[in-house]
Parts: structure tokens; C-alpha cells; sequence
């Protein structure tokens, strides 16, 4: 902004045109890139609150360019002619043209789409004579025809809204009494029902005497800068909720799986007495993001005639969702086994209850029932990987029987199968999410060379630890659980 000048002062000179040409290039090259970045937003989700709001930063940098742009042509033309000369007095004939025109068109100042040309104008409020001087931009800013002439000083609050017009009292007062410079912000309600918003910046002119001789002020709709700032402040406070609203689902997630996994920490006997107990240990290991909480699950319960269930299982999806259905679900698995059903029509009717479900899923699951008296293994699968037997230094997977995903067919059967279990044999229950990225398609071999070392352990907490040290430390898309259980002697 330009330091108080006499009343007549010289006008300005144009700065180098070369210099500004310069700068309008390099100014139309980069709203150029950022136009590009603004269009491969155009496709993204319009659900996903985080890439609205990179787009509308996109829109806001795209205005600041046009502005600047329009800025740097207006430097570069220097002043318009209007502000040496006294505004004259339109012709008969000019204000019958300006009316018809007016009649012709319904919106004076909308300006065309991607142009920021008329969103600039200028005005002096001249104390001693009381002439008015508007630019041509500014009746297209107010919507208002050249013929009905500029609003005087007095005038110009008639447009404000009723709450702005004390702000604009108490601009132009300090600029004409104090000398400060005008630097606000207001909004107008035009003829037509259009509200903008406007920034008006501007100094008063002292005459020889240093007293105020006229106030001029560029007024510079800034509508469409505000709707843009808004979006962003919207999107981001979008954003912001969604992130809380994920942190909350998450901790109500995390909260519901320990409230339902199985309360106990390091190893675990069953039955408690008596030879050929299970001595087993188990262990979560979240994704690799830690926020991909889903609907793994493990579990040991002792039967009332003395037997032991061990279950792993996986359900789609991930937050609280997954959780409470997996919740159900291994609930209703207790329950049932409690109960005295077989492995195989426990599974039957687990793809009953989540398929009648209210938010239907699918889900794998492997449930192994053992017998301590006769070392048996009655075991049962759906769509899940199968467990991993260890016995003298080897693994091998058992051979699965027939049992489709949860969820996914109704009134399936599911086989059961029976395994002989000797004193030391070691098997292992686990989520397909255990595997690392490079495991990927490999199946259980990553698994399955451990047996050496499983084969030295002496418990099945070494046995959990040697896995975890293996897999825990790896990058993983999703959660997995293993579960451990050595057989006793």
C-alpha cells in the first residue's frame, strides 16, 4: 500500500514491463500444475473426507494464483485512466444503452467461470468537491449499473448486511479523521439476492495542508476465496471427527477383544491334573499399522468331563464391527461346546448364526477338541488353515476336512476328523495373517521349518516365543493369533 501523497501527486509509472511478464509467467505456469493436481482429484471418493480436503486446498491455491495473476496484469497496465481524470457525466444516449443493457441481462457482475478480471475494483470518495469515482469492475462487484451512479461514502453502508455496517462506520472513520489505513472485510447484499463478501483496503489523501482531501480504496471480491477457505476448514474439521470417531471405534475394539479373548497371560494347563494335560500359551499380534484391529480370535476351555477346545478363527472387516461379531460368535462357540456338540456340528452351526446375522460376514475358524485319557484329536475346519502337528523335529499340516467359509453357503456340512496325539507332540493353531509379505502364496513352509527348533523347547511358551520372534517382528497387512498347546505326558 502506498504512503499518504499529496492531493497531487504525480501518477505513478508502470513498473519494467519485462520484469512483470516474467513474473505472469512463471505465475500461469504453476496455477497451471496446481489445475493439473486439482483435476486427478476430480475422481477420487467423494465419501472420503481426508481427499475432499486435499481438493479443497487445491480449489483455495487455485484463487490465490487467479488473484495474483489478475494482480500482476493490473501492475503491469499500470493505473486506469479514471484515477488522473474526474468522473464525467454519462450521455443521454450512454444511459439509455447501460439501461438496456441492464433490462438484457439479468446478473450484472456475475463474472464468467475461471476469470477473476472483475472481482478487482477501485474507488475515490473526493471530501472537498464530493465527486465519486468507480472503476467499471466495481458496479460489477455491487451488481450495480454505471447510470445509477457510484454510492457516495454515506450511501455505501445501505448495502452492507445490517451486522457488517458498524464495522465499515468505523473504517472510514479512522481513515478520515485518524489517517489510518482501511484494511476490512464486509458483506453486501446486492439487488439481485447475491451475498459476497468483499475486502476493501485503502488510505486517505491529504492535501498540501496534510489535511484529508479523499479516501481511495480497491475493493476486491473475495467470495469465492472465503467458500474455498470454508470447504477447507469444513473437510478438515470433517477429517478431524472422522479421526476421532476411528480412535473411539478402535478403543471400544480393543476394549470388547479383551473383555471376550481369554483372560490369561503366559501359559495355561488343561486339564489341571491328571497326565496328558495340554500345556498351552497363546498370543495376538496386531498389523502393522496397529489400526487394522479385526475379528481375530483364540481360546482354550476346559469341558466339564475333562476334555480341552482349542479354536482360532478370523472374521472379515475390522473396528468394532469385527469385534462384536466375533464376540458372538466365539461365544455362541463355548456355549455350544459346553454343550457336548461334535467339532463338526459345532461349525454348522456357527454358518447358521452368521449368516442369519444382522450384519452378515464371513469368517474361517478351526475347532480342535482333545482328549487327555486317550491322547484323540477331534478336530473340525472352515476355510481356515489347518493345524500344524510337530513331532520328533517335523511338521506337517493335517489333512483337512471338508468345510466351506462361514457365512458364505447355507446348510452346509462340515466333516470332522480324528488325529492320534503322542506325549511332546506340539500343534499349532493359527490366522492366515501370520504370515509375512514375503510368505505370501508360500502356505505353511515359513511355519513348518521351525521344527527344529520347536523340537528343543520344553514348553509351549518357548514354543509361542520362538513363532512371535519369528513373525512378531515383520511387517504384516493384517492382525493374526497363534495359539500353542504341547502335549503332555
Amino acid at each position: 500500500m502506498p504512503s499518504h501523497l499529496s492531493a497531487d501527486r504525480p501518477a505513478p509509472q508502470p513498473p519494467e514491463r519485462d520484469a512483470v511478464d516474467a513474473l505472469i509467467n512463471r505465475t500461469l505456469r504453476l496455477r497451471g500444475d496446481v489445475a493439473a493436481v486439482r483435476r486427478d482429484t476430480v475422481l477420487i471418493d467423494e465419501e472420503d473426507p481426508q481427499l475432499r480436503w486435499q481438493r479443497a486446498l487445491c480449489d483455495l491455491a487455485v484463487h490465490h494464483l487467479d488473484d495474483l495473476g489478475t494482480h500482476l496484469g493490473q501492475l503491469k497496465e499500470g493505473l486506469p485512466p479514471w484515477t488522473s481524470e474526474p468522473l464525467a457525466e454519462p450521455s443521454e444516449r450512454e444511459t439509455e444503452r447501460n439501461a438496456a443493457e441492464e433490462s438484457a441481462q439479468e446478473r450484472y457482475d456475475e463474472p464468467q467461470p475461471g476469470s477473476l478480471i472483475d472481482r478487482v475494483g477501485s474507488a475515490e470518495w473526493n471530501l472537498l468537491t464530493d465527486d465519486v469515482s468507480w472503476s467499471d469492475e466495481l458496479f460489477q462487484i455491487f451488481g450495480r449499473s454505471p447510470a445509477a451512479g457510484p454510492l457516495s461514502l454515506d450511501e455505501l453502508p445501505s448495502m452492507l448486511l445490517p451486522e457488517d455496517q458498524p464495522l465499515l462506520t468505523s473504517l472510514v472513520t479512522d481513515c478520515l479523521v485518524d489517517g489510518k489505513p482501511i484494511d476490512g472485510e464486509f458483506r453486501i447484499l446486492r439487488t439481485d439476492g447475491r451475498l459476497r463478501t468483499l475486502h476493501m483496503m485503502g488510505e486517505p489523501v491529504l492535501d498540501s495542508d496534510g489535511c484529508t482531501a479523499s479516501m481511495w480504496a480497491v475493493l476486491r471480491d473475495v467470495s469465492e476465496l472465503r467458500r474455498s477457505q470454508q470447504a477447507v476448514r469444513r473437510t478438515h474439521d470433517s477429517l478431524r471427527r472422522r479421526e476421532h470417531r476411528a480412535q473411539t471405534e478402535h478403543r471400544l475394539a480393543v476394549e470388547l477383544r479383551e473383555a471376550v479373548l481369554p483372560s490369561w497371560r503366559g501359559s495355561l494347563r488343561l486339564p489341571s491334573q491328571g497326565p496328558g494335560a495340554l500345556d498351552i500359551a497363546a498370543h495376538y499380534l496386531p498389523s502393522e499399522s496397529g489400526s487394522l484391529l479385526g475379528g481375530d480370535w483364540y481360546d482354550a476351555l476346559e469341558l466339564p468331563d475333562g476334555r480341552t477346545v482349542l479354536t482360532v478363527g478370523d472374521l472379515t472387516g475390522h473396528g468394532i464391527q469385527a469385534a462384536s461379531a466375533m464376540a458372538m460368535l466365539l461365544g455362541a462357540l463355548r456355549g455350544m461346546a459346553v454343550a457336548g456338540i461334535e467339532p463338526g456340528a459345532l461349525m454348522g452351526h456357527l454358518n447358521q448364526l452368521l449368516e442369519s446375522s444382522v450384519q452378515p460376514a464371513l469368517g474361517s475358524a478351526v475347532c480342535c477338541r482333545v482328549d487327555p485319557a486317550t491322547g484323540t484329536l477331534a478336530w473340525s475346519q472352515a476355510g481356515h488353515p489347518a493345524p500344524l502337528l510337530f513331532r520328533g523335529g517335523i511338521g506337517r499340516p493335517l489333512p483337512a476336512p471338508d468345510g466351506v467359509l462361514l457365512g458364505a453357503a447355507s446348510g452346509v456340512a462340515y466333516e470332522q476328523d480324528e488325529v492320534h496325539l503322542l506325549p511332546g507332540d506340539v500343534l499349532v493353531l493359527h490366522t492366515d495373517g501370520l504370515n509375512r509379505h514375503s510368505d505370501r502364496g508360500a502356505g505353511p513352509d515359513a511355519l513348518l521349518a521351525l521344527a527344529p527348533r520347536l523340537a528343543q523347547a520344553r514348553s509351549a511358551q518357548e514354543c509361542l516365543r520362538t513363532v512371535v520372534a519369528e513373525f512378531g517382528g515383520t511387517e504384516r497387512l493384517d492382525d493374526a493369533c497363534v495359539l500353542v498347546a504341547r502335549i503332555g505326558a
